[in-house]
């Protein structure tokens, strides 16, 4: 059966998707980028891995996308410590790619290469990986197959599988279960994820449930964050703060007006709005959302606060240590197609509240079930919740106190997955 799956991923499927990337790539920037910085990878990786020391071994790290990047870190750095370790880093996706070829912990930093048979067995025989480690969900096929074939240890890490992951329909489950058959080691998020994994017939040798290594990278690089001083502490002393988060128009209709009213009432509160795309022409909405209420500033002038009630951040890069000014945070993408990290604002001990979308976010739902987390499903619940954290600090402590203590609970995820990457190396 697998030598059917075989033939039939590379006589149907690989076909379809190159024409499809090619189609695509002529109306979408990002795709022609990622097309056009795949075409000299194997040159490349030929000339740049000539320059690192060879009798050290080589563990390969991929990832889909920057944000899947960001949970492999933390094993990284860790096996970094080991002056023996060289690290290959690959990305599908361009905004992966981009953002992460100066990242001083790899030794090395590539596209993957588009997954053909003869593509897969190159790129293994050029880098010649001593093991690899696949970040949650984005396995390919022919470089599975090829690792197999070259017996390098495979590792699936951070995995999840939902209850009704489309990877268990028909006959994606039996071309799933003979594509894990081939990986080393599952080690996924809770023991629900590696239950899910055995319903392909995966082993209880080969599937554990280690934890997730976001709560790691958000602890690790919350305490670098904390050092930062993007704002005076002193500018808002007596004051109390809601930092609202990677926040897009759909949340910014909610939130807004409730803080609007919130701040009639109640003198010293400031809100931090950091949008999801700062351009001109969103900063400019959020300021209008404010004409002859409050008044704003912008991030970047606030060497001239005058104590204004409302801050609009219009750059990037610096939400997780906007979180440490926070009494309260709410976090955005939840009133359109699905939350953004609840992490980043919980294990600063606040209070997060978000909208109704979170079902892409196993944390936004722990942190609701615990009581960390609060949700708001329209103005009147955004007013009523804010009003009520700002008004009595004792309930404000304790859901504060609730989101420390989960992300506390489940730190340590790397030490576990790196006892396992030691044992197959």
């Amino acid at each position: 059966m697998k030598k059917f799956w075989f033939l039939f991923y590379n006589l149907l499927i690989v076909p379809i998707l190159y024409l499809g990337v090619r189609i695509i790539g002529f109306y979408n920037s990002k795709v022609m980028r990622g097309i056009k910085g795949r075409r000299r990878i194997f040159e490349e990786l030929i000339i740049n891995s000539a320059a690192i020391r060879k009798a050290n071994k080589l563990i390969w790290f991929h990832s889909s996308s920057l944000g899947e990047f960001e949970q492999a870190k933390p094993i990284i750095e860790e096996l970094k410590k080991n002056k023996g370790i060289n690290i290959l880093v690959t990305f599908y996706s361009p905004s992966g790619y981009d953002n992460s070829r100066k990242y001083p912990f790899a030794d090395l930093v590539s596209y993957l290469p588009f997954d053909t048979k003869a593509n897969a067995a190159k790129f293994i025989q050029i880098v010649k990986p001593n093991l690899s480690v696949l970040m949650r969900y984005d396995l390919w096929p022919n470089h599975i197959w090829a690792m197999k074939s070259f017996n390098i240890p495979i590792f699936l890490v951070d995995a999840t599988m939902k209850e009704n992951s489309r990877r268990k329909f028909l006959f994606m489950k039996n071309f799933h279960k003979y594509l894990f058959m081939d990986v080393t080691k599952i080690l996924t998020v809770s023991k629900s994820d590696a239950e899910g994994f055995k319903d392909f017939g995966c082993t209880d040798n080969q599937v554990k449930a280690v934890g997730d290594t976001r709560f790691d990278r958000v602890y690790q690089r919350s305490l670098t964050a904390s050092a930062h001083n993007l704002l005076k502490t002193d500018l808002f002393k007596g004051k109390k703060i809601l930092v609202a988060g990677s926040t897009w128009e759909a949340d910014e209709e909610v939130i807004l007006p409730a803080f609007s009213k919130l701040a009639k009432n109640d003198d010293d509160v400031i809100l931090i709005i950091a949008p999801h795309e700062p351009t001109v022409v969103h900063l400019e909405k959020i300021e209008n959302e404010f004409s002859g209420d409050l008044d704003t500033i912008r991030f970047s002038f606030m060497n001239n606060y005058k104590s204004e009630r409302v801050i609009i951040i219009d750059s990037i890069g610096i939400l997780l240590t906007l979180y440490t000014y926070a009494d309260a945070a709410y976090v955005g993408g939840s009133f359109k197609q699905g939350i953004h990290n609840v992490l980043e604002a919980a294990v600063y001990g606040v209070p997060v509240l978000f909208g109704p979308k979170i079902d892409n976010s196993q944390e936004a739902k722990e942190l609701l079930k615990q009581g960390g987390g609060i949700l708001i499903r329209n103005k009147k619940e955004a007013y009523r919740n804010l009003r009520m954290l700002f008004i009595n600090e004792m309930i404000r402590k304790e859901k504060g106190d609730i989101s420390y203590n989960y992300v506390q609970k489940n730190l340590g995820a790397t030490e576990k997955i790196l006892k396992e990457i030691n044992q197959a190396l």
